[in-house]
């Protein structure tokens, strides 16, 4: 027990260190924001927003932010792609800390937003008074209510949501004699070996089942043991009202499904050198969200792929629910313009820009109308394997609304890797631990 809040701790001071660290490189490269002051009702308000860093996501707030611009000139909006980092979040609690926050930004984890707003990082959205009518005619409720801080508020609007999905390819399933696509754990085990197999002759894998990210870090569980457990559990997430509850069957049948993608040498064990995998068609399934659409119709025109359910425990019954990898909009507590800011959010919400969040990122908007809106069907038409994802969306579950996520998800990561990748505990053994290490970070924290 000694030892493990000593590791608990040790986590903690290397992210506030990183944090801090972070901070000052952020103002030393001129990231700080500096926000117009109220000043005289001719002068022009200037707000910063911020976008995910990624090609396409920069792409769509050039168009938008240009538009906005061009349609208002008394509220400038400058745009500015998050700065790289290992991750989003270190650089938005950087810029907490370091008060040099956007006005807006628009790739928010609902993970960490209860830290930023502790944190008092990013403002209650539903002081605006048409906050409620603008969520909800947008938003399926029941989706909205769980994006509701436990302090009643709502810090954030949500915005897209990328259901994690199996793409798979076809030519090498057919190649290799695997005629269904896997549904079971069973099954995807019993296509691995078949797929996973040296062509070439030279005594190496040339072609792997799949493959993912060994490192143990805390986002790289969003697309494996996360989702997977969902869609194993039914769509149950991690906590059930605030208290830790994955100790159970379900987590330790996704711990021993991917411990056997990796014993049975379906997985590897390492890096892939110079690429993408899949798109190199060196592995058959990727666990990935819609966006993987782009980078596919971009860099790999001439794969024939699939889109699929995630693999189910052989007793599953019911609907296949996933995770939402949701990104939504906040707005900074350093803003001097919220109203303004406020009125940005909304534009980029209407209908049409997220028909053009569809066309541009190939992400899925989070609304209750994609597959009914007119506006909507050419879309789709056009992109039939965008179809799956809209359907999809029903059954996506969000992040729990809970603090300290991203030291848990440490530590589940952690087990994955001691369990999963190299074998050394079992699956029930790997969530007992995963789950009593997060008891005991939010006892701590408390």
């Amino acid at each position: 027990m000694k030892r493990i809040h000593e590791a608990v701790a040790r986590s903690l001071r290397s992210a506030f260190f990183a944090a801090t660290v972070a901070a000052g490189v952020l103002s030393l490269f001129g990231c700080r924001v500096e926000h117009a002051g109220p000043g005289t009702a001719s002068e022009q308000v200037e707000l910063t927003y911020w976008p995910a860093p990624n090609q396409q996501e920069v792409e769509l707030a050039d168009t938008l932010v240009r538009r906005w611009n061009a349609l208002h000139p008394d509220i400038h909006v400058s745009m500015q792609p998050i700065p790289v980092s290992q991750s989003t979040e270190e650089v938005l609690l950087a810029a907490i800390a370091g008060k040099t926050t956007p006005d807006i930004c628009s790739n928010m984890q609902p993970a960490a937003m209860a830290e930023y707003a502790q944190a008092g990082g990013i403002i209650a959205l539903d002081q605006f008074p048409d906050f409620d009518s603008v969520a909800s005619g947008r938003t399926p409720r029941e989706l909205l209510e769980t994006f509701r801080s436990h302090d009643g508020h709502w810090y954030q609007l949500p915005w897209k949501t990328n259901p994690v999905m199996m793409f798979y390819n076809r030519r090498l399933f057919a190649e290799a004699g695997v005629t269904t696509v896997p549904r079971t754990y069973s099954e995807f085990l019993a296509a691995g070996a078949k797929v996973t197999r040296d062509v070439d002759g030279d005594g190496r894998t040339d072609v792997w089942m799949g493959e993912r990210d060994i490192r143990p870090i805390w986002w790289q569980r969003l697309f494996d043991f996360f989702p997977f457990y969902i869609a194993a559990s039914g769509g149950k997430t991690l906590f059930t009202g605030g208290k830790v509850s994955f100790d159970d069957r379900e987590a330790a049948e996704v711990f021993a499904f991917f411990q056997q993608c990796y014993q049975r040498r379906f997985f590897p064990r390492t890096f892939f050198q110079g690429g993408d995998p899949f798109l190199l068609e060196k592995k058959a399934t990727h666990f990935a969200g819609p966006w993987q659409i782009a980078q596919l119709q971009k860099f790999g025109p001439n794969i024939d792929y699939g889109v699929a359910p995630l693999p189910v425990p052989d007793d599953h019954q019911g609907p296949v629910y996933t995770s939402g990898d949701f990104k939504n909009i906040a707005i900074f507590g350093t803003t001097r313009h919220p109203r303004e800011a406020w009125a940005f959010v909304k534009y980029l919400v209407t209908a049409r820009h997220d028909l053009l969040l569809l066309e541009v990122s190939n992400q899925i908007p989070v609304r209750g109308d994609l597959l009914t809106n007119p506006l909507f069907a050419d879309f789709f038409r056009r992109n039939p394997a965008m179809v799956a994802f809209a359907e999809q969306a029903v059954y996506t579950r969000g992040m729990d609304a809970v603090p300290d996520l991203k030291e848990i998800f440490d530590g589940i990561s952690q087990e994955y890797e001691l369990c999963s990748v190299f074998g050394r505990k079992s699956g029930a053994d790997a969530a007992h631990d995963a789950a009593h290490r997060a008891e005991i970070i939010q006892e701590w924290n408390q």
